[in-house]
């Protein structure tokens, strides 16, 4: 992709509908783009900004126990492969360019991170 965003997504037991829509309107509305003074002022939608979308559900890793981490938090595939395409569905709603990864599969992803800029999203924080 081009400038833009992005974007690693964990769909999390609980989830639903609500949960992805809130989150692709803030993942395209966010102001996390510098303006001419180098503020954060401009959004993906402002810059016309291009996303790459990969499901991850190892963002959902619970390390408090133990060596190795436990994935009881992510939902199941087949919830998550669902949420995870509304999300997408709703992102491409926008008419910004959106790339995605390919649901359970192996990836290597090379970023860029500009900045560096890491923000964390969460629909029920």
């Amino acid at each position: 992709i081009g400038r833009g965003l992005v974007i690693f997504v964990g769909v999390a037991n609980g989830d639903t509908e609500k949960d992805a829509q809130y989150l692709a309107q803030r993942t395209v509305n966010m102001r996390l783009f510098s303006d001419e003074v180098g503020r954060f002022n401009l959004s993906a939608l402002d810059i016309q900004g291009e996303l790459l979308l990969v499901s991850q559900f190892t963002l959902l890793a619970d390390t408090k126990k133990g060596r190795r981490p436990s994935f009881t938090d992510a939902a199941p595939p087949t919830q998550a492969e669902q949420l995870f395409e509304q999300f997408v569905g709703q992102v491409r709603a926008t008419g910004l360019k959106v790339e995605t990864g390919r649901f359970q599969q192996y990836m290597q992803v090379e970023i860029h991170n500009d900045g560096p800029v890491t923000i964390l999203l969460d629909s029920k924080r």
